[in-house]
């Protein structure tokens, strides 16, 4: 080989730079480790193609993990969010799940300058063709124009680019989405080199010029007030700011007539579409077809951001020609007169059967490979950013020949979402859901620095300052709850009174305040006025001091069930 091809400046290599990209990216070069991020184009770094939101249900923990863990989503959102809720909070705290809209161009702009500024770190546009292997390992990558760039370990971390292909209707194109080029060579080596490919899709809806959007029709969907960060770094007192309404409307009759009449020209049931799409975001085709029975479908209208009129239609992802789309959208309360500015699509995509990876996400046959994101099976940005993350570590874990890291399913719903997908063989896109985690209770989305922080300290990624803040934040937690265990209050008529006039019951002897706490019409906050004596403390550290009184009995109960089934 000539020797002007190869570049050897290199320790590892990741290729792709979505949200799983950029997370391994930037682990392995914080870990010290000489790294090279390539992308089919610098402009597509941390790139939505679908929803422009990360969290919601379950999927707000996986971003708070890694955020704990030293990951970079929580604080990209937070400094790029223009409407943040916290969902399901009419529920018990292990399903509470923070969900925050972004400025989808503001969101990859800022991750890209993280990127960019980052030591040991370089991007580099270019189409990744061959993985070269030597002896059966990692040998490095071969990039389109032929140059050789020789590493110790490759990350993969392509998403939905391989031989990825794009259906509107009659109309496909070979391309990535938002029309970005595909890497159509890549597959073919990886299969060469031992890695088992199938055949996945998933899709988006269309956007909407917002000009043409009558808005008086639906129903305003506003943030929360007070909002809550999603990184544990995040000063709260930066994330109060004026935010963007979404909107919610319905389908009705009339559009599941307009895809009932159509589903000849659909893709999806004319069986040109080769790829299983994920099961529990199904295109609005699809739904009307499994739900008959129903009459109407949400649809929630979501801007694109602030610098734009471009509206995401949430609920009513399709693949249908365009003349069908503009029918479908325009029956909808609110869209009479919407003018599409992108067409709704679905692609097709090569990924990895995760059963082929270790817990580590490094390949069982190809020592030195690793792969992160959608390439194995998932959905999602946040799945792929929490396998991105694990995926960096680990790969710098092999470099510097270290034990990698294995978060178990008992610690986080990052392993709940690895263990899934190395041990099933799964035959859908994987999505992440509470109901997968066994022991939900213990992997709430408030507590996920006390949970992994340490293990991003031991790792390398969290400082030293990061970690005397979380003990810190332990010993306040328990030196508070001590003190409520001893705080005695009397039956006194004052203390009866009070209780009575916060819906709760008069005492007829006296009990510590933990006590009064235990009760399901009272909090922590709720004693403020009868307990002086209490210390100055933030909002999180009176959280977790209210949650682990309340629900103390289940949370025990779940941590024996977790030793339990450790010992089996």
């Amino acid at each position: 080989m000539d020797n002007s091809l190869v570049i050897k400046d290199y320790e590892a290599a990741v290729v792709g730079a979505g949200h799983a990209g950029c997370e391994a990216a930037l682990a392995l070069s914080r870990l010290g480790i000489k790294t090279v991020v390539f992308t089919v184009s610098i402009n597509s770094v941390a790139l939505m193609p679908c929803n422009p939101n990360i969290g919601g249900s379950s999927k707000g923990h996986l971003v708070r993990e890694l955020d704990a863990l030293g990951g970079e989503m929580g604080k990209n959102i937070d400094k790029t969010f223009i409407q943040s809720k916290m969902l399901n909070k009419s529920k018990g705290p292990a399903v509470h799940s923070l969900r925050a809209q972004a400025d989808k161009a503001d969101y990859s702009r800022e991750m890209r300058e993280v990127l960019e500024h980052q030591e040991n770190l370089s991007i580099k546009q270019a189409e990744v063709t061959e993985l070269l292997t030597e002896n059966g390992r990692v040998k490095g990558v071969k990039i389109r124009t032929g140059l050789v760039y020789i590493t110790k370990a490759v990350v993969l971390c392509t998403g939905v680019y391989l031989k990825a292909r794009c259906l509107c209707g009659e109309a496909i194109t070979n391309t990535g989405p938002n029309g970005l080029q595909a890497a159509n060579l890549l597959s073919d080596s990886l299969i060469k080199a031992g890695v088992e490919i199938h055949r996945y899709k998933t899709g988006t809806p269309a956007r909407i010029d917002g000009r043409t959007i009558d808005f008086s029709k639906m129903v305003p969907q506003y943030g929360d007030r007070p909002v809550i960060p999603f990184s544990f770094s995040t000063d709260p007192e930066d994330v109060q700011k004026e935010q963007v309404p979404c909107y919610l409307t319905y389908t009705n009759e009339k559009t599941h007539e307009v895809i009932r009449g159509s589903l000849d020209r659909s893709p999806l049931f004319a069986g040109v579409i080769e790829g299983t799409g994920p099961r529990y975001c199904p295109s609005i085709e699809d739904k009307v077809v499994k739900f008959p029975d129903k009459d109407k479908h949400q649809v929630f209208l979501e801007p694109e951001g602030l610098h734009t009129n471009e509206w995401y239609v949430d609920g009513m992802s399709s693949s249908m020609p365009e003349d069908v789309q503009l029918q479908m959208y325009r029956s909808v309360p609110g869209l009479e007169n919407a003018d599409i500015v992108r067409n709704a699509y679905a692609i097709e995509y090569d990924c990895f059967k995760g059963i082929q990876l270790k817990h580590s996400l490094e390949f069982k046959n190809i020592p030195g490979l690793f792969s992160g994101g959608q390439s194995n099976g998932s959905s999602g940005y946040e799945e792929a950013a929490a396998q991105g993350l694990i995926a960096g570590i680990n790969a710098a874990m092999f470099i510097k020949g270290k034990e990698p890291l294995i978060i178990d399913r008992s610690e986080g719903y990052i392993g709940v979402l690895i263990d899934d997908l190395v041990t099933k063989d799964g035959i859908e896109p994987y999505r992440m859901m509470t109901s997968r985690a066994e022991y939900r209770l213990l992997l709430r989305q408030d507590n996920a620095d006390l949970r992994l922080r340490r293990k991003g300290y031991e790792v390398g990624l969290i400082s030293d300052e990061q970690m005397k803040e979380l003990e810190n934040k332990e010993s306040a937690i328990r030196q508070e709850i001590e003190r409520l265990g001893k705080k005695i209050v009397g039956a006194s008529k004052e203390i009866s009174e009070f209780l009575t006039s916060i819906g709760s019951t008069p005492l007829v002897t006296g009990v510590t305040l933990e006590e009064l706490i235990r009760r399901p019409e009272l909090s922590y906050e709720d004693l403020a006025p009868i307990d002086p004596d209490r210390p100055l403390l933030s909002d999180a550290v009176r959280e977790q001091i209210n949650i682990e009184i309340k629900y103390r009995g289940y949370l025990e109960r779940e941590m024996r069930q977790v030793s339990l089934f450790k010992k089996i």
